[in-house]
Order: C-alpha cells, then structure tokens, then sequence
C-alpha cells in the first residue's frame, strides 16, 4: 500500500513537502487540485471555467460565438460511448462546413494533438485546405512545440494567427544558465532527447552515422524558430511562483524568529509549518523580482502580470517568426488596458493583408438600426431603416434615435432637419387666388349695391322689402371680408374672432333670407279678401326673425368665447417636415353646434321658400331663394367630409372655399336676377307690368 501525501514514518522529518507549483495539461491539473486540496496544500486554482466567462465579455462587445465544438483528448479509444476517431471527424465538419473565418481556440497539449490530426486529413488525405481562416490562440496552447513536432504538420495553416502569451521579462543571466547546460553533467532524460533531436547527433558510442554529442554544443547559436533563449511566459510564472512561495516562508519565519541569522533550531521549527497556513501568507506578499515586475496577488487571489499577444508568421520549412503586436495590462489604466499596434501584423496571405471579417450579415449603415431574428444569435441579426421622425448617425445602431419635435428625419434617416411653419399666407399661390376671389367678390357685391340704391324706388326693389334687402347685402359683404381673418399667421386675436364672427354674420344672412321668403308668403296670402295676414306685414316681423334667429348663434357664440374659446396652436406631428401654425378651436362642440345652427336655419329657409316656389310670378322671388338655398345647403353638406379629411393650410383652404361659394351663391341667386332686369329690361321693371302678371 503507498503511502499518502506528507506521510511520514520517522518522528523528525527534516524535508516536507510545503506547496506544489507547476503546469499541466489541464485534466492532471484538475485532479492534482482535488487530491492537494484534501490535505489543504496551496496551488494555482484553474478549472474548465474559460468558455463560460468568455461569453459575457463577447456579448458586452457585440461578439457571438457561430459554432462551439469541444476537442476531444485521447484517453482510450472509446469517449462516453463514443469512438474518438469519430468525435475527432465531428470537429473536422464543422470546421469544413463553417463560413465562419475567425476561429478562437483554447487547449493544452494534448488538444493541439487532436486538431493537429484534424487539420493532417484535412489537407493531405481529403485535399481541403484550411489555410483562409484566421487563428487566435490562447496562451495554455503550446504552439511552437507542435511546430516543431513533426514534418506533416500544415505550418501555413497557423501563417497569420494572433498568439496570446503570458507575459514575461529578461531574467537576469538566464541566458548564461542556458548556455551552461551540459547534457553530459545531467541525468534528466528530456534534456539528452531534446539535444538529440535539436543538433541531431547521438549520444551513443557507435552513432551509426550520426555525429557524436559532445555536450559543448551552443544553445544560443540555434535559430529562434528551433529554440528561444528568452523565459517562456509560463516559465516566468513558474520563476514567480517560486519566488512567492519563498518570500511567504520567510514571512512565516519572520513571525517566529526575530534574529537575523538562523540557529539550526530555528530552522527546525520550521518543519512545523502546515501547508495551508501557507495560504495567508501568500495573499500578503508583495515584492519585486529580479526582472523588475512587482510581484503580488490581488483582492481576488489572482496573480495577473497581463498578456502579450504575438503574430505567428509560420514559412513552408516549418520555421516561424514571432512577432510582438500588443498587450494586454488590467493594471493600467482604461485607455491602456488593451493596446495593439495593426500595423505591424501580417495576416494570412489568403487575406492579402487586409483585416479579415467574420461576420454572418452586413453591417447596418446609417439610417439603419438592427432587429434581431428568430432562433439565431444577436450577432446574425436583420437591418431596418428607421421610421418616420427617428435616425441612426452610426454604424450597427441597436436603435434609432428620435428627432426633436422641431426637426424630421431626411430620407435617409441619418439626419435631423428643421422644420418648416405651414399656414396659409397670403404671400403664397393659394393665399393670393383666395384673397383675389374676395376681393372679386366684394366688387361684385358693391356693383350690385349700388345698383339698387341707383334704382331705390323703382318697383322690383320696393317689391321685397327694401330694409331685409339692404341688411342682407351688408352681411354677405361681411361675410366675404370675414374670411380674411382665415388667411395669415393665426395669432390670438385672429383665432379669438374668425370662427365666432363668421357664425354669426352668415346667422344674419341666412335670418334675413328665411324673413325675406316668409314675407312673400304672408305678403301673396295678405292680397285674398278678408285675410288677417295684411296686419303682420311690415318691419317689425321681419326686424323680429331677423333679430329672433340671430339671437341663438349669437348666445352660442358668447357661450363658446367665455367658456373654452379658440386659441393659436402648433401642430408638430399632423405633417413630418412641417409645424402646423392653426387655431384650435376650444371646444369642438361649440364650433359643432354653430355650424349646425346655421345648417338649420339654412334648411327651413331651403323648405319654406320651396312650398312657396309656385306662387304668381309677381312674388318670384321665391323661387330664386329656394335655388340660392339649395346651392347653399348642398356647399356645406359637401363641407363636412372635406374639413375633416384635411389638415393643416388645406383644411382652412376648404372653409374659406365654402364661405366664398356659399356667400356667391346667395349674392348671384337672389341679385343678379333683379340687376338683369334693372339694368337690360327696364321696361319689365314698372308697376303695370307687374301688375298685369299678378293672378
């Protein structure tokens, strides 16, 4: 039975084993720290944890793993129910299969056997090169030694790869205790296989046609792609390890023993020192080495001097070249954690020494923003342009940005632009047609006005109450001019004024429209015998409904002005490019309530002035306000749909559209007539003639 670690069969042991320190593949390593931590020895803590803190850090940097294959280690010929040669072909698929460009590979020395067979029939026995990819190597993966392993090795496949090593420093007279080796004074095995292999020549008495090895053979006259006489970076940590254990016995022994030199009693209490108790005391040392490093552990427990990253240049002899390209210091400050000079790396001559790509889609230019798809990884992801009123000023945005409310998007998404005040001036094409047709129309008006007055007291005027006439061109007048206040920058009082003034003069127009018909009515009933009508006649009935009618809209009105009244407002989102400047209107039951007061008023004039549209022709004018009417009422019926429909300068272009129509209507219907026979037959306009058409 073998004994245990640290067992001892003598009671005073003058050597004990105090700390281990070493590297090795990592499933020996894996054991080594379960055996050790039973009996509480100190070691380098390392587990399979390297994928699993990796991927956080692709994922913070916008970095997804395409594919993940685990290479399998020759144990026995059969893993997990599994062939090895067949696991070992599983990754050679994958790999062949793959677009992928960029491989990131971490192993010992026993995975670098696996993919060394991998990439052999790769190349040699299936005729698939694999030298269009780009390796990045972590430091655990003995690279050179599986260069200079065999001769079947692909060495072009690495040309190019990027090397992570630990990081290391000229250790004062390292390269005179390499030069001192003399395999002839050693009985180390390694040491007389590596001379052999390394200066071809033989130990043996009989070489057999080989030269004699003499022991006198320089290191230092080899080539660096055979052998390097600078500290490996896992050898300086080796040499930093030792040094940390050291330095933590004698901070033991300083705790023990005050003397400077020590008795051989002192040194014997040190074989009392357990292992474990070794732990404290390696966390609190801090010392500089020989190299000039400061030596210490961190918070953490990690020892971490940072990385140094190398470009592999790899020639068809199966020599190399390593090249310093960068650093890697968590010491340092942020902006110098990470430094790498691109310059200086050559990559895979396949590349043509552009930086290599690995990407599964385009980059998403501006004006884009990314959109993940379903059941892929974030870095394969689809590219969207960005909606109305949002940009993107960088390249693969995760989402586009939104404009200010003053500013749009151009139509490529990448810019902000401000935007420009829309409302209907009277500078631009459509402000100056509607404000000619007003102008136009209040000529006309005006013409017609003074028609009348130069014909007051010929019969066809005093035939339908000279008064209702003269109020009734004076409010279509006011209604044309009140649809100026629609046009320009709506300011306050514009805003306060234009829909109130307007209900309440076309109120008046259309009062004395319905007075004007109900007077022909009682006027054609006022001429049979015995009627009671006659008394009803004159200025009071229809100074009444003209006042009675007009009295509602105005309450309405006042209503509306006290209660919610309209008010000046910027519409930032109706149009994208534009700033609607208009009026809102308060309350949109109040302006609801308006126009369908007027459209009442409007519809019993319509009704009454078609019941009375057959009376004699001396009282025609019936028929002309039942057409005027119907013009009237089939305008803002058409209104409606068109107001709601529009926005902005159009909406307001339809309302002063049907003001001016319907205003012309009522002016051309009830007017122009009677001017026709004022002005061209005169001699239809005497008291005989209407007389003689009276039934």
């Amino acid at each position: 039975m073998k004994n245990p670690i640290n067992y001892s069969c003598v009671r005073r042991m003058k050597r004990k084993l105090l700390s281990i320190i070493g590297g090795l593949i990592s499933s020996n390593s894996m054991h080594m720290a379960h055996i050790l931590n039973t009996y509480k020895f100190p070691q380098d803590e390392s587990g399979e944890t390297f994928l699993r803190n990796l991927q956080p850090k692709f994922f913070q940097n916008d970095i997804c793993i395409a594919f993940m294959q685990l290479i399998p280690v020759m144990k026995n010929l059969r893993l997990n129910g599994e062939s090895f040669v067949v696991k070992l072909l599983n990754v050679r698929t994958a790999l062949l299969q793959s677009s992928t460009n960029v491989f990131l590979v971490s192993g010992d020395v026993q995975s670098m056997e696996s993919l060394q067979w991998i990439l052999y029939v790769s190349e040699f026995s299936k005729m698939q090169p694999m030298d269009h990819r780009v390796w990045i190597i972590t430091s655990h993966w003995d690279f050179t030694a599986a260069l200079l392993s065999g001769s079947d090795f692909p060495a072009h496949t690495f040309n190019g790869s990027l090397y992570f090593s630990l990081h290391t420093n000229m250790v004062p007279r390292f390269q005179e205790f390499l030069e001192s080796r003399n395999p002839l004074l050693n009985s180390f095995p390694f040491i007389r296989s590596f001379w052999v292999s390394t200066f071809d020549c033989s130990f043996l008495r009989d070489p057999k046609g080989k030269k004699r090895c003499t022991g006198k053979e320089e290191l230092g006259g080899l080539p660096g792609s055979m052998f390097e006489m600078t500290m490996s970076g896992e050898s300086y940590n080796i040499y930093n390890g030792v040094y940390s254990a050291a330095h933590a016995l004698d901070a033991i022994h300083s705790t023990r023993a005050k003397p400077v030199s020590l008795s051989d009693q002192d040194r014997a209490k040190l074989g009392d020192v357990q292992p474990w108790q070794l732990h404290y005391f390696l966390r609190n040392v801090r010392f500089n080495n020989s190299a000039g490093d400061e030596i210490f552990f961190d918070e953490k427990g990690d020892f971490d001097l940072g990385y140094d990253i190398f470009n592999m240049v790899t020639f068809r002899n199966l020599s190399f070249r390593r090249v310093w390209i960068g650093r890697i210091d968590s010491k340092a400050p942020d902006a110098n954690k990470f430094t790498i000079n691109e310059s200086t790396i050559v990559w895979n001559h396949k590349f043509r020494q552009v930086r290599p790509h690995a990407r599964c889609v385009d980059s998403c230019h501006l004006g884009y923003s990314k959109v993940a798809q379903e059941g892929k990884q974030v870095c394969c992801y689809n590219c969207i342009k960005c909606p109305e009123g949002r940009i993107s000023v960088q390249t693969d945005a995760g989402q586009c940005d939104r404009c200010p409310e003053d500013r749009y998007s151009n139509a490529e998404k990448d810019q902000c632009l401000p935007k420009s005040f829309s409302y209907l001036s009277f500078g631009e094409l459509l402000g100056v047609i509607l404000t000619s047709l007003v102008l136009f129309f209040s000529a006309a008006l005006l013409l017609v006005a003074v028609t009348f007055i130069l014909h007051w007291d010929t019969p066809i005027v005093k035939a339908n109450n000279r008064n209702i006439t003269w109020v009734l061109l004076s409010s279509l007048l006011l209604c044309f001019l009140c649809s100026l206040l629609f046009i320009g920058w709506p300011g306050e009082v514009t805003c306060f004024l234009r829909q109130t003034l307007f209900g309440m003069i076309f109120s008046i127009s259309v009062s004395c429209v319905l007075a004007k018909t109900i007077l022909v009515v009682l006027a054609f009933l006022a001429t049979k015998p015995e009627n009671q009508m006659r008394k009803w006649l004159g200025k009071r009935l229809a100074g009444s409904i003209i006042v009675l009618c007009s009295c509602f809209q105005a309450v309405i009105c006042v209503v509306w002005l006290v209660t919610f009244p309209p008010f000046p407002e910027l519409d930032m989102h109706s149009q994208t490019d534009k700033i609607i400047v208009q009026c809102n209107e308060g309350s949109d039951l109040m302006f609801h309530m308006a126009l369908g007061y007027l459209g009442l008023l409007a519809s019993v004039s319509f009704m009454v002035a078609f019941f009375a549209r057959k009376l004699p022709n001396t009282f025609n004018e019936a028929k002309l306000i039942t057409f005027s009417m119907l013009v009237f009422c089939s305008i803002w019926v058409s209104f409606i749909p068109a107001y709601l429909s529009t926005k902005g300068k159009d909406m307001v272009a339809v309302e002063i559209f049907s003001i001016l129509a319907s205003t012309a209507s009522l002016l051309g219907c009830i007017f122009l007539p009677k001017c026709y026979i004022i002005l061209l037959k005169p001699h239809l306009n005497t008291k005989e003639h209407l007389s003689r058409r009276t039934v």
